[in-house]
């Protein structure tokens, strides 16, 4: 897989438990090559949760990058017309800005992001993380995966137990997810085993 020089805009919701495997992630992709413009939700950047500062996470994002944030709607919005962005990740992606999108709500950096990214018939890739994936969001994520230039990242279910309608995307396989997308295929198979 060569990714270097690939230009991916991640953008971070507020699955807060997931933030430690993200900044992992995100550094793994700078070291293939690509470049990371992070994009940031309003929450994801400023709160302090049991899992750590909002400013914390954005210095590290940032740091690991090399990039400045990107953390207004009207920052993300020169996305469209600009068209610097190879492809663009939601990771997390929350339930919230799952039903937004699929709705056409466009209220959020990552939101604007996505919907400027769109426009250029790019691929924009999805790494759910949710409790409400098998619920209330389960009709959004079919018609998302019907929709042109629209791809997930394999998920799985993260406790089916206690949790039986959370899904989580496997962070670990976003640049495959990436790869594929960039080829215009759905990385398979999309139900995967932790």
């Amino acid at each position: 897989m060569n990714l270097s020089g690939c230009n991916c805009g991640v953008a971070i919701t507020g699955s807060f438990c997931t933030f430690d495997k993200v900044k992992i992630e995100i550094e793994e992709m700078t070291k293939l090559g690509i470049s990371v413009y992070p994009i940031f939700s309003e929450r994801s950047a400023t709160y302090d949760t049991r899992f750590g500062r909002g400013d914390d996470f954005v210095k590290d994002i940032q740091r690991i990058t090399g990039k400045k944030g990107i953390f207004t709607i009207q920052e993300a919005e020169p996305i469209g017309p600009k068209a610097y962005l190879d492809v663009l990740v939601i990771a997390p992606c929350t339930g919230n800005t799952l039903a937004k999108l699929c709705n056409g709500i466009t209220d959020s950096p990552v939101l604007m992001a996505a919907k400027a990214h769109i426009r250029n018939n790019k691929p924009l890739i999805i790494s759910i993380s949710t409790n409400d994936a098998m619920g209330m969001n389960f009709k959004n994520i079919g018609m998302l995966m019907n929709m042109k230039n629209i791809y997930f990242v394999p998920f799985f279910q993260d406790d089916p137990v206690k949790k039986p309608n959370s899904l989580i995307g496997k962070l670990s396989m976003i640049p495959e997810t990436i790869e594929e997308a960039l080829k215009g295929k759905q990385l398979q198979p999309v139900l995967c085993d932790k």
